[in-house]
This record gives structure tokens, sequence and C-alpha cells, in this order.
């Protein structure tokens, strides 16, 4: 695998003139870069310091300036080269599972599993994959989707769960963990159809840590399951992330084609207002269809059209608690 070329710090004021007197006694030759307090450059790297503190290495040596220089001279710590012995077990094969969709109105729930070894990690690391929720275009998640599934090649799963076969699943266990977990277990048992020795799979902790182990099947079973906070930190969950995104973001688009009217994510007031749109023109059951119907945002939509859950059939009934607290509130109001 190729070395990576490219490094990216922010230093601390003390940090930054460290560096400074260290480029001005070398044999550093300064360049002009824009916005920078020195830039300089080597055959075989450059190091451009700017304004704001960020400080950028590039070019085949630009590890060897880092090993050499950066760590024990500014940094004052030791990283590149290192993270494999901090943290071996991380380095080991495993899978992490994310899902995208659980707060939007809108679109399917969508459950990703990503199974990673040694060398498809270090290729995530260069390519500084992220938990989704940090990358705010929707272009760039989707971009960085493609790039992974071509990463990992067959070594993914996805588990697309429309709206309708979501409201149907809702209205049936009447609770979002329940079915996020039963969702979670789909996507693990599906890709160790793929990598059967797989040893363990990673996800974050939400509700009962048995609601994913309960809905696992004979394959599962045998494969240890962690569930912890801050699980994205994992490059198996942070891949994981980015697959769900991009395939809601997909659903999203070609629900937004098929009605022929932009398709918002999220749960905001312009998500109520399409909604209010999309049900004048077609009816309240396609809320069903389209969307969660769980969400308080169901209320207010049918509030506004003075329309009630009736109108949905049985699908559409189950309510959350925060729905239902929603509408006791519209009564008090009124």
């Amino acid at each position: 695998m190729a070395q990576k070329t490219s490094f990216s710090y922010k230093l601390t004021p003390e940090q930054q003139n460290t560096l400074v007197t260290i480029l001005s006694q070398g044999n550093y030759r300064p360049v002009r870069v824009p916005y920078t307090q020195v830039a300089v450059k080597t055959p075989d790297y450059s190091v451009s310091l700017y304004n704001s503190g960020k400080c950028l290495i590039q070019g085949k040596g630009a590890a060897d300036f880092v090993t050499f220089v950066m760590e024990p001279n500014v940094l004052g710590r030791a990283e590149l080269g290192y993270e494999e012995l901090l943290s071996s077990e991380s380095f080991e094969p495993h899978m992490g599972v994310d899902e995208s969709g659980k707060g939007d109105f809108f679109g399917p729930l969508v459950t990703a599993s990503a199974h990673v070894d040694k060398q498809s990690i270090r290729i995530l690391q260069d390519m500084d994959v992220k938990d989704s929720k940090s990358i705010k275009s929707d272009k760039k998640a989707m971009a960085m989707g493609r790039e992974i599934r071509k990463v990992l090649a067959r070594r993914f799963s996805l588990v697309r769960i429309g709206p309708q076969a979501y409201n149907r699943l809702y209205s049936k266990m009447r609770n979002v963990n329940t079915l996020l977990g039963w969702a979670h277990a789909r996507s693990i048992e599906n890709l160790l159809e793929l990598v059967p020795d797989c040893p363990r799979a990673i996800s974050d902790q939400f509700g009962r840590k048995d609601q994913v182990s309960k809905a696992l099947m004979s394959k599962g079973k045998k494969i240890e399951l962690i569930q912890m906070h801050k699980a994205e930190s994992d490059i198996a969950v942070a891949a994981a992330s980015i697959l769900a995104r991009e395939a809601f973001l997909f659903s999203l688009k070609d629900m937004s084609r098929k009605f022929d009217t932009e398709i918002p994510k999220g749960a905001s007031a312009a998500v109520r207002e399409a909604a209010v749109e999309i049900v004048k023109k077609n009816g309240p059951g396609i809320l069903v269809e389209t969307a969660k119907c769980h969400f308080k945002t169901t209320d207010a939509v049918l509030a506004e059209l003075s329309l009630d859950r009736s109108e949905l059939g049985p699908e559409g009934q189950a309510k959350s608690k925060a729905g239902a607290g929603f509408r006791r509130k519209q009564k008090k109001d009124s």
C-alpha cells in the first residue's frame, strides 16, 4: 500500500513558534504561499504554516518529516507508525454497523455493515473516512460512499427498510430501538454470508444492549458483538455510516423524481411543508408510502389539513410517545 503523503495539524501558538524557528534554521527553501506565516519546499516535501495555525505537509517525504521533525520537536507526541502498536485490535479484521434515516421523516431506514482488514483500514484512513454526520455535503457523502464500495469490494451489506415496511414493522414493534436492533442484526447476518469467519461486529450503543443480540440468528450468535458509545471512531463503523447515508440519499432522490418535488431531509418545518403539499396532491395515504408515520410531524401535517390518523390505515396508526405528546398539547392549546 502506498505511504501517506499528506498530513494536516492544527498547532498552538507555541508549536507555531517552534516550527517557524526550525524551518528558518534548516536546509529549507522558502516559497511564497498565500496566507502563510512560513512556507518551505525540499525535493521530497513541502511545509506550509498558515496564519490560522494550520500546518500542511505534503510530498513523498512528508511521513519522514512528520516522524523525525514534527512529532519529537513540535507536537511532542509520537503517532505516525504507532497507531497499530497502540491499538492493535482495531487493525484486526472486523465489521462495523451503522444506520441512516432514523431521524428523517421522509425516506427509508438504511442499515449498513462494512468488513475491514489491515489493508483496507489503511486505505480508508488515507481517504480520511469519518462518521457520515461530520460530512456536511450530500455530494461528498455520496462520492465517498462510491469510493468506499470500491475499497471494500463485496464486503459490505445494505438493509433498506422503505417507509411502508418501516411503518408495518413499527406498528408491530412499537419501539424504534427494537426495530433498529432488528435491522442491525439483519445487516450483520447478511455480511456474514460473505465473510463467515468475521470474529466481531462493532456498532453504536442504543437502547438495551441485548436488542441486537436477541435479533441475531444462528450465524450471528457466534460473532462477538461490541456496542459502545461513539462507535463511529472505529473505521469500519465510520465506513458503514457513509454507506448507509449514501443509500439513504439515493432513495430520497428517487422519491423526489417519483413525486416531481424536492423531498427534504430531517424533520424540520420545511419537511412539514413539503409533506403538506404531497398530501394535498396525493391524499393522506401517501404518508404511509413515503414517511415514518410515528413521527410527530405526521400529526402536525394532518392537523394542518384537518385530517386524522384514521385516514392512514392500520399501518399509519402507531405513533411514538413524542407524537402522542404533541396531540395532547394541541388539544390543550385549543
